[in-house]
């Protein structure tokens, strides 16, 4: 095509300065309802990863910030790859508002033009939300846009029954009352995020220029607010979260022994003989990862309690590999991984120690089962439902599988039944 451009106006685009466009989640240590909800564990990712992961892999933003004022948030939001910015007390109060601790940040970040507000509540959030509604701003012109999903809710007015009066239909006639087909609906505030220009913020929503919505599907507006929606939730998740850009075939699971295949507990024979427990399920989860051409290494720290022997049994029962009595994890890792040719992002690893946590920073993948210690669950992107030596290497298996059909293969959305969602 022709540039039809004079020359001035190609001074101009020579001398254009790109906005500054950041992410903003608001992650307060302080939550009455759920306590430290943000970071609670939802299908086995904190909270606050589902929306990082989603801010992180849009092809528009410049940078991905957490507002917070708590250590263990703060943690978790710089794991999940997220900036983090601490909030002053004066706006950490119940009472604060989320304005006022927007404002707070960009009188500290000077360089940001727009703010992507992202609510932490709404984990089933993609990047081409993010995207599309960025673009609605940076090529349409527009100065505020947030999202909003379609409800087909017949609506009626509140009122006092000892007053004696009737309540009234607010948007619908009952003479009249329509199919769900043949009503259009009404568009509702999802609360997944609202994206501002910066000027629109500094004088505090009073002005706020061209203004528009995004639709977001029924099925991506999850919103948390209390306990009761979390099962809920994980369920909706599962289906239809985003799970990330790059293909989950991970070529190497690397598995602790003792409290994770096993409970970490010693039994002794009443004639003197050690035993451990293990679960066939977790033994089969083993199998089912080998039949997906991911090779299964067992990894026996060097103050582990099971015997050599015994280990060795364990490990030829699950048809693996044994590490046994390893000194250093991440030294042992990175040798296998330079044997086979491997980086730590093809690594999926599930370890239950502190002596685990570097590993399971590093990996591409990692998980711990749900009695891990607190710098063990920190540090992995999946904690279990599930106790070790019950069930929880299976759980862990069957995620990575689920990732690898989340990333290959397009979500079966289709299917859905969109007139009666």
């Amino acid at each position: 095509m022709e540039n039809k451009s004079t020359p001035s106006q190609s001074k101009f685009s020579s001398n254009f300065k790109k906005p500054h466009k950041a992410a903003l989640i608001l992650a307060r240590g302080g939550s009455k309802g759920i306590p430290l909800k943000n970071i609670k564990i939802l299908a086995g990712v904190p909270l606050i990863g589902w929306v990082v992961r989603a801010a992180l892999n849009s092809e528009t933003l410049d940078s991905v910030w957490v507002s917070t004022d708590h250590d263990e948030i703060e943690r978790v939001a710089k794991l999940w790859g997220a900036q983090v910015i601490r909030r002053s007390p004066e706006v950490s109060r119940d009472s604060s508002s989320s304005l006022e601790t927007i404002q707070e940040f960009l009188r500290l970040r000077p360089e940001v033009d727009i703010v992507c507000h992202i609510q932490a509540t709404s984990p089933c959030l993609h990047p081409y939300h993010i995207n599309e509604a960025l673009k609605m701003i940076t090529d349409e012109g527009y100065d505020y846009v947030f999202s909003v999903v379609r409800r087909h809710q017949f609506r009626w007015s509140e009122v006092n029954r000892e007053e004696g009066k009737n309540t009234l239909p607010l948007n619908m006639n009952p003479a009249k009352r329509p199919r769900r087909q043949d009503w259009v609906g009404e568009l509702c505030e999802n609360g997944s995020f609202y994206f501002y220009k910066r000027e629109i913020l500094e004088n505090g929503l009073k002005q706020c220029g061209r203004v528009a919505y995004y639709e977001m599907l029924p099925e991506h507006s999850v919103d948390i607010d209390v306990d009761i929606d979390w099962p809920v939730a994980e369920e909706r998740v599962l289906r239809f979260g985003y799970f990330g850009q790059k293909p989950a075939h991970f070529r190497l699971l690397l598995c602790s022994m003792s409290g994770c295949l096993t409970d970490g507990q010693m039994y002794t024979s009443t004639s003197g003989e050690e035993l451990v427990s293990t679960n066939t399920r977790d033994l089969s989860a083993i199998r089912m990862l080998q039949d997906e051409d991911t090779e299964v290494i067992l990894i026996s720290s060097s103050d582990d309690p099971v015997p050599r022997a015994l280990a060795e049994k364990l490990a030829q029962r699950a048809g693996c590999t044994l590490r046994y009595s390893v000194e250093d994890k991440q030294a042992e890792v990175d040798h296998l991984l330079k044997d086979r040719n491997l980086q730590w992002e093809d690594v999926a690893y599930f370890g239950s120690d502190t002596q685990d946590v570097a590993c399971l920073s590093k990996a591409g993948l990692s998980g711990v089962p749900s009695d891990a210690p607190a710098a063990a669950v920190v540090a992995a992107k999946y904690t279990c439902h599930s106790l070790p030596g019950r069930g929880a290497l299976r759980e862990f298996a069957q995620y990575i599988l689920l990732l690898k059909k989340k990333v290959t293969a397009k979500t079966d959305e289709d299917r859905i039944d969109r007139n009666n969602f």
